[in-house]
């Protein structure tokens, strides 16, 4: 079930009671306000002083433009969200801030959610941010391994087959992590291709891992981590409806890992 209060919600309050607050006061105070100061004293200090906007409403005049600009761009355009984890490494590393297209799966209504306008779907290998299933509230971000229709298999092997074909994936490196994904400096890395996007997965040899397989439902989607063996994902919850989807992650803005600082060279970073 999806939760009522989130950001959005917030931000449509905020818009609405300062829109509000500059409406009521144009449209009734005001006048009021000019004709009271007229009556008192015409021209002089108390008339100006019966004329002067109350602090309230001169915040709500200046503020309520910024408010409803962030509001439409967050809702319809784009969206910033930002790394916790290590589970997409090594696409996305922990602090990277990214960029999320709201328009590429269709235009919702905000807070509701609710779609308007069929615009696109996600592609095989799209990397999406959704609100996780169990709780409809959390956002995730996960790669799409699994369209509608499709056979999924996870295999001890850590091999991944899509409708009974194993997905292409060259040959092993070892990976050298850094900042707060130092931990997995050591693992092997390798380069995967699923649909038209080529990226790096994560994996250790020997760790243990889910394996099984899956059919996907009509309007749901299986997606995995990239860091394979460290991401909490379709193989432990289950599918992704298609109204948890909130966009693909289009590109890196900025990098600040907690404690390890800025990393400049994510800035502008495409994701594949």
């Amino acid at each position: 079930m999806t939760q009522w209060w989130n950001f959005s919600t917030f931000m449509a309050l905020i818009v609405l009671v300062s829109g509000a607050i500059w409406a009521v006061d144009s449209w009734l105070l005001s006048p009021r306000r000019r004709l009271a100061g007229s009556a008192s004293a015409v021209g002089g200090e108390e008339g100006h002083r019966h004329r002067e906007k109350p602090a309230v409403v001169e915040y709500a005049r200046s503020f309520f433009p910024v408010f409803l600009a962030v509001f439409v761009i967050r809702s319809f355009v784009v969206e910033p969200f930002r790394i916790p984890s290590g589970s997409m490494m090594p696409t996305l590393l922990i602090g990277d801030f990214i960029a999320v297209n709201k328009f590429s799966y269709g235009i919702r209504l905000p807070v509701t959610n609710r779609k308007i306008l069929e615009i696109g779907e996600p592609d095989r290998g799209d990397v999406v941010v959704f609100r996780f299933p169990v709780d409809g509230e959390t956002v995730f971000i996960k790669r799409v391994v699994g369209l509608p229709g499709d056979r999924i298999r996870y295999g001890g092997d850590k091999r991944l087959h899509v409708n009974g074909v194993e997905v292409d994936r060259g040959v092993p490196e070892v990976y050298e992590g850094t900042g707060s994904g130092s931990h997995m400096t050591g693992a092997r890395r390798r380069l995967e291709i699923l649909g038209e996007h080529t990226h790096g997965i994560l994996y250790r040899n020997g760790q243990p891992t889910v394996e099984g397989e899956w059919q996907v439902p009509e309007g749901h989607y299986f997606v995995l981590g990239d860091n394979r063996d460290k991401s909490h994902d379709s193989r432990f919850w289950g599918f992704v409806p298609e109204e948890n989807l909130i966009g693909p992650a289009s590109i890196i803005w900025m990098n600040w890992d907690w404690g390890h600082g800025l990393d400049i060279s994510r800035i502008g970073t495409s994701i594949d």
